[in-house]
């Protein structure tokens, strides 16, 4: 069933769900041989975007984006090249997103001195002006938010664009961490440990089985057997997440949420003649961070952060456990204008429950899962007459002042 353009092939339930579902093992590619030190394939992974300047940062102030503008900094000025630009989108009135503290750490710590401020209101509403146009332009891209990162490519235009995209997953723990510890003897097993171990023993379906029974997956704008369908589809891709750390890139990264998130970014890159790079995906780096995890016992996120970037980033960053939420700046006021407007399409999708989507929809924080629903919606609705053109968006503010001389795509 088709109801949106798309450079990609979404299903109904991947729309509706705002999850893109499966694996596309054509584009995983065999694992590397890990190097010695984790931080030299990292650095290896960032110098193409030094050498191609102007090298922008995606930075949040999170860990993940953190750690790559150290390492990057400091690579800089050891090869003699043009220090890279921090740059942030802020969103003042919105306090979840709020990141200051941690970012001014971060920049003072690293003794960064060009730091690009993107002052952002509603902007970034999943079908605000940006997500608009970008969808006129492309259709419906995902994940919903991708657009996110078009007011840092402007600032990166003709030159490189560095995230820190990947960290949470290729950092992160598994879900077979305690299995590992208990087989390891590295833990003193409990009476739970005899289950844990034997489904991460277990067949890829034994497994799936099992999962399925403790999954909490429900999305309450989704039919019943949406529901069950999703839920079975999501137990089978976790089943297959290998025990062993090492293994771990080539699943993830053949993981079709991976492949079409990155074709996604690729393309609003190319719009802005940006090299866009995500350093922590590397797979030499992935590969020898997890080396050092297997070496050293470590089976949880925290810890292999320290031991891989305690030199280069504050402590409290590194002991860090918050993160931000922007869920309130993707469901603004265009999104809720449309939200109200939209129901009378909604019996065209087979796998949405209505009323349910309307109960989501009305509440004051809707679940981010639906906004590539409603972006679907957007697409149907719009009318090609009345949709901006993509532009240089010029009414955000860098630090306070127009956008200006920051060239818009063509």
């Amino acid at each position: 069933m088709t109801f949106c353009r798309s450079p990609f092939e979404f299903s109904a339930l991947e729309i509706a769900s705002g999850i893109a579902l499966g694996f596309d093992t054509t584009r995983s590619g065999a694992d590397a041989q890990p190097g010695a030190d984790p931080l030299r394939a990292l650095e290896d992974a960032i110098l193409p975007a030094l050498l191609h300047p102007p090298c922008v940062v995606s930075f949040s102030g999170g860990r993940d984006s953190a750690a790559v503008l150290a390492v990057a900094s400091a690579l800089a000025r050891r090869e003699g090249l043009a220090a890279p630009i921090a740059a942030t989108n802020v969103f003042p009135g919105v306090e979840a997103a709020s990141e200051s503290r941690w970012q001014e750490l971060v920049i003072s710590h690293l003794g960064i001195e060009d730091w690009v401020r993107v002052q952002v209101h509603s902007e970034l509403d999943c079908v605000g002006p940006i997500a608009t146009s970008i969808l006129r332009r492309h259709g419906l891209l995902w994940p919903f938010n991708a657009h996110f990162h078009w007011p840092l490519l402007q600032i990166a235009y003709g030159g490189s664009l560095l995230t820190g995209i990947g960290g949470d997953e290729l950092l992160g723990t598994s879900q077979w961490a305690r299995a590992v510890s208990v087989l390891s003897g590295r833990v003193r097993p409990t009476s739970r440990d005899l289950l844990r171990v034997s489904v991460a023993l277990a067949p890829r379906r034994v497994r799936a089985a099992a999962l399925r029974r403790r999954s909490g997956v429900r999305l309450p704008w989704l039919t019943e057997e949406a529901n069950e369908l999703l839920a079975r589809l999501l137990t089978r891709e976790h089943a297959c997440e290998p025990l062993r750390w090492s293994r771990r890139w080539s699943w993830w990264r053949s993981r079709r949420q991976v492949t079409v998130g990155f074709e996604s970014l690729n393309l609003l890159a190319a719009d802005h003649d940006v090299m866009i790079g995500h350093p922590l995906t590397d797979r030499h780096f992935a590969l020898a961070a997890a080396r050092r995890a297997s070496r050293g016992g470590i089976v949880e996120r925290t810890a292999l952060v320290r031991a891989l970037f305690g030199e280069v980033l504050p402590r409290a960053l590194l002991e860090r456990q918050s993160k931000a939420s922007f869920d309130l700046v993707f469901w603004n006021e265009h999104s809720r204008r449309l939200a109200s407007e939209s129901a009378h399409w909604l019996s065209e999708l087979g796998v949405v429950d209505q009323t349910g989507l309307r109960r989501a929809w009305h509440r004051p924080a809707p679940d981010a899962h639906s906004f590539l629903l409603l972006q679907a919606l957007w697409l149907r609705t719009s009318d090609s007459s009345r949709c901006a053109p993509y532009s240089s968006a010029s009414h955000l503010d860098l630090n306070g002042g127009p956008v200006g001389n920051i060239a818009p795509a063509t």
